[in-house]
């Protein structure tokens, strides 16, 4: 069984990067999804689907799958430029090379 080791990037929605320190451990789908006839839902007969294990670290995540004998492939996270502090006085400071304007 093929699983997938990364770390999730920050939702569109939020500003702040909660939650994005850990990494997960997700299986890979193993059978394709298929509309259900009556209400049109999408299912699955793979119930490891849901499956989503969380660990504080990248090697406790290798640990795991090689523990329990996964295939295993490691997505390593894009870097982030650091946020750079702003101050909302430096709008209308004196040494501010253009002049600001509405």
């Amino acid at each position: 069984m093929l699983a997938r080791i990364y770390q999730p990037s920050k939702n569109a929605m939020q500003s702040g990067r909660a939650g994005t320190r850990r990494w997960v451990l997700e299986y890979a789908p193993v059978t394709a999804r298929r509309p259900e006839p009556l209400m049109g839902w999408v299912s699955s007969g793979d119930t490891m689907n849901q499956v989503k294990l969380r660990f504080d670290s990248k090697e406790e995540a290798i640990a795991y799958a090689r523990k329990h004998a996964l295939q295993f492939v490691v997505e390593e996270p894009k870097l982030r430029a650091p946020i750079k502090p702003k101050a909302y006085a430096d709008n209308f400071a004196f040494s501010r090379l253009t002049p600001w304007t509405h």
